[in-house]
């Protein structure tokens, strides 16, 4: 990867190796960030429940002007979530439903394409104008109109707009959403061009892996075949010249938003606004690309729920540090509450880092500075994952525990001897009591009877549309 100011970021700042979502689906993991809960406590378990953030209201209480630039997948999408602006870009493959346009929900992005009367790039456009190259690309394709229109180039440019315009002098809180590296994969060319001669150290998934893996996931594998969801048109049978295909764009996708993150960066430092900013970088998911046989998310594996969480702030945050230890990205909700002198709730799952962060709290080493001994994920039945009513993810240092309760499908996994996941010790017999045992405590803390099982679908689901 090519990524010179995140770079910058970790070697000024504090990065967290081990951080984890609660929850692998966009909606859900943003409403555990904004609501300060696992998705059990705030019942939002797939990408189509309705919710709203509360702390963002709480900081604009308190003298902040709260602005929203990108992604938020807020339900409904044009909610104020508690922000005085927002500029709210969605995600790139959605559909307008323009069957219904009159209340159709256009976002910044959106009109911005219409008024340059520009057709915006989708799985609809791309079957309709090479539908063989469609089926072959794995959802990676070079941008086809102007550059300045990709939705990351246009998002990082709107955030150092209004970081450039801006004319008053209270303090703010501003939350960027990039709609990438979330596939289509569609970087410009110039960023592709990058890495054109890079060979990346992953392979296709064995077939005797994809064998031996519970049924929910064969279930899931079928749907991103039959919906090209996000104009990925996924296939069985992966070689390994798909997944440096895969990895090559994403790759580009990244670096093109490492690009506007220095861009918004200089914005900053031009206004005089850097030394007394914190700037938080972090990811609602991460994507398999490719790995286990997966795209995209919906599973609990590692290379979809650890994600980047970057904590910069030269004269505030720990400098050249990296930590280990298990967070949840959730835990950023009480840490910028804390910045912000705003006492966080009690009752929130989600731990404060703010301690983790300052300067000399690691001298000692002392056993009790451990924030979490275990973190946790939960998943929903959705119209994509439909072959598990209810996932619940468990990992330590040591072991991860997959359960579907009502099923004796699992996965037990030693993440010490077996990083990457491909020995499943669910049903080794040396390990059935364990395994029952952590079943029993994982149940009794997800507190299941919450669980609001058997959810209607959404009227309009924004993603079958098989090919």
């Amino acid at each position: 990867m090519q990524t010179p100011n995140l770079d910058r970021l970790v070697n000024e700042g504090t990065s967290f190796t081990n951080c984890f979502v609660t929850s692998p689906v966009c909606v859900s993991s943003r409403a555990s960030v904004f609501l300060g809960g696992y998705p059990h406590t705030t019942n939002v378990y797939t990408n189509f429940e309705t919710w709203e953030p509360n702390w963002v209201q709480w900081l604009a209480n308190a003298g902040y002007h709260c602005v929203n630039i990108g992604k938020m997948h807020i339900n409904p999408y044009d909610a104020k979530g508690g922000f005085h602006q927002r500029f709210f870009v969605e995600n790139k493959d959605r559909p307008l439903f323009l069957e219904d346009h009159e209340r159709a929900i256009y976002d910044e992005w959106d009109k911005a394409l219409k008024v340059r009367r520009l057709e915006k790039p989708s799985r609809y456009t791309r079957v309709r104008d090479n539908r063989d190259a469609f089926l072959k690309n794995l959802g990676c394709f070079t941008w086809e109109i102007d550059d300045d229109m990709h939705p990351d180039n246009f998002v990082g440019n709107t955030a150092s707009w209004w970081l450039n315009d801006r004319k008053a002098e209270s303090p703010f809180f501003l939350q960027i959403g990039f709609p990438g590296p979330h596939p289509p994969y569609d970087p410009t060319g110039d960023f592709l061009s990058i890495y054109k001669d890079t060979k990346f150290p992953h392979r296709a998934a064995s077939q005797r892996e994809l064998e031996k893996q519970p049924k929910m996931h064969k279930q899931l594998r079928q749907s991103m075949i039959d919906f090209n969801i996000d104009s990925v048109a996924w296939r069985e049978n992966l070689t390994d010249d798909d997944i440096q295909l895969l990895h090559r764009y994403y790759s580009a996708n990244v670096s093109m938003i490492d690009y506007q993150v220095g861009q918004i960066l200089s914005s900053l430092e031009q206004r005089g606004y850097l030394d007394n900013t914190i700037v938080i970088f972090c990811s609602d998911h991460a994507d398999a690309l490719g790995e286990h046989g997966h795209i995209q998310k919906w599973t609990m594996y590692d290379c979809v729920t650890r994600v980047p969480l970057i904590v910069w702030s030269p004269k505030t945050v720990k400098m050249q540090h990296q930590c280990a230890d298990l967070v949840q990205l959730m835990d950023i909700a009480p840490t910028i509450l804390n910045f912000a002198n705003i006492e966080p709730p009690h009752n929130w799952e989600a731990l404060a880092l703010n301690k983790m962060l300052e300067t000399g709290y690691w001298d000692d080493q002392r056993p009790d500075h451990k924030l979490r001994e275990y973190i946790y994920a939960e998943l929903g039945r959705d119209h994509i994952q439909s072959g598990a009513e209810y996932v619940i993810m468990r990992r330590d240092k040591q072991w991860k525990y997959v359960i579907y309760p009502g099923n004796d499908t699992g996965e037990l996994y030693n993440i010490q001897n077996d990083p990457h996941e491909t020995v499943n010790l669910w049903n080794d017999p040396r390990y059935l009591g364990q395994r029952k045992e952590a079943t029993i405590e994982i149940l009794s803390w997800s507190n299941l009877g919450n669980f609001r099982g058997n959810r209607p679908l959404p009227k309009k689901p924004q993603v079958p549309m098989k090919i």
